[in-house]
């Protein structure tokens, strides 16, 4: 029985997951707006007709607040809240026939690459010409960029494969108008983010082709920073580093995971690298762009994970003293190749281990920002929060990395969206504290 009057075709999207998610979203909610669909990110009225659920499914934590919120809506649409709840993403993709069995109430369950059929469902038609638009969820000055699909990787402990497919790389000249759509409605940073970044080109071209498509993205009028997320370590393209040190608006950043640290568990884990060649690598990339921001994800715990490869992983962070730096707990995933392996190390294991290495990185931290003191920064302001503007430089991807906080006065011009030069008078472990030169 319904208990308020909803909005006929307003649509509430709801993203979980990471910045993959974020661009899925983003894209539905384009060809929704298209269709004529009043369309909302995360509504804080409960005023829509349809909710659609856009889910994680990577690890334990992720899925669990997917079925949470599932469950959440489910419970909405009895009440008369909602009329329809349709559940889209990765744990839909991966967990769809028995997830139509324990939730039977939910209209329909859809896979990673369902968009078509989704709004087929809605009674709307997937419109070609609105191929590269999306709507922002980001603040407009920022987006993330997808530039590929999938995985073609063998990580033992990965089921992205199993959610997101094959690799599939999207043509340049397709990224490139995409790119000009988005500069044109005021976005200056791209954040350019695949499963694998590094594996960018191979289906399409025949070879890696990560540098070709920056350079082509560096040319795009109006955008000032284009930021590299999620390059795997194994067959790196050091072209794109020739790229990086010929364009100023190609960040000196880039996120690489690397796992671990030890042969044994990168052996085990299906990396296709050692611990002395990823050593090398680093080395090599810091010698050919010496200021380059260096963030990467190690895992903990994994299957046969003994206290001497822990150890081997703390004195390697400290050794290469990583500018960024973030770690998961090791969760067994059916169907990966780990799975077979016995989840053998005790959670509260895993936590300590977790807390160990994050408390060092956080010392790592502190002394790298020590050195910044003094230093003038380009810093791209991304909201006002309290007494500050808060925004971040070069060095700094969104929502995970370092902060920089300029105090409000009556002297301080600055706007969301804008760059400003932010000459840095203090810092602490995570942020830096600036006052606006120039």
């Amino acid at each position: 029985m319904k208990t308020k009057t909803l909005k006929k075709n307003k649509v509430n999207v709801i993203t979980l997951g990471c910045s993959k998610n974020t661009f899925d979203s983003e894209v539905l909610m384009a060809q929704l707006k298209g269709n004529h669909f009043e369309v909302e990110h995360e509504a804080k009225q409960d005023d829509s007709e349809i909710v659609i659920i856009n889910t994680c499914g990577f690890i334990d934590n992720a899925k669990q607040e997917s079925i949470d919120t599932i469950l959440r809506y489910a419970e909405a649409k009895q009440e008369g809240q909602v009329d329809k709840v349709y559940v889209t993403g990765c744990l839909s993709q991966r967990y769809k026939e028995d997830l139509e069995k324990e939730m039977p109430e939910i209209d329909g369950f859809f896979g990673t690459r369902d968009l078509p059929r989704l709004l087929k469902t809605l009674k709307a038609d997937y419109k070609k010409e609105l191929v590269g638009e999306r709507l922002l969820t980001t603040p407009t000055h920022y987006a993330y960029f997808k530039i590929a699909e999938g995985c073609d990787r063998p990580c033992s402990f990965c089921a992205i494969p199993l959610m997101r497919g094959k690799h599939k790389s999207t043509p340049i000249e397709q990224l490139v108008d995409a790119a000009k759509k988005l500069a044109a409605k005021g976005t200056k940073e791209l954040i350019l983010i695949a499963q694998d970044l590094t594996y960018y080109g191979l289906d399409l071209y025949k070879k890696r082709n990560l540098a070709e498509l920056i350079e082509k993205l560096a040319n795009v009028k109006g955008i000032e920073w284009i930021r590299l997320h999620y390059a795997y370590p194994s067959g790196f393209p050091m072209d794109v580093l020739d790229v990086m040190n010929t364009y100023d608006n190609v960040c000196l950043y880039l996120d690489m995971p690397v796992q671990h640290a030890s042969t044994n568990m990168l052996t085990a884990m299906r990396r296709g690298i050692t611990r002395e060649k990823t050593t090398q690598l680093i080395k090599n990339i810091r010698n050919k762009v010496p200021n380059i921001a260096l963030r990467t994800s190690l895992i903990v715990g994994y299957p046969g994970e003994t206290e001497e490869d822990f150890k081997e992983m703390m004195q390697w962070v400290e050794e290469m003293r990583f500018e960024r730096l973030g770690v998961f707990q090791y969760s067994h995933e059916e169907n990966t190749h780990a799975y077979n392996f016995e989840d053998d190390v005790p959670a509260d294991i895993k936590n300590q281990r977790a807390e160990a290495i994050m408390e060092l990185q956080s010392g790592i931290s502190y002394d790298l920002n020590q050195q910044k003191i003094g230093k003038t920064f380009k810093v791209l302001f991304d909201r006002v929060e309290g007494d500050y503007f808060i925004g971040r430089t070069e060095f700094d991807s969104p929502e995970v990395d370092n902060e920089v906080l300029v105090k409000i006065d009556d002297k301080t011009y600055l706007s969301v969206g804008d760059f400003a030069q932010i000459k840095i008078t203090s810092a602490d472990h995570y942020d830096l504290y600036g006052v606006v030169v120039g």
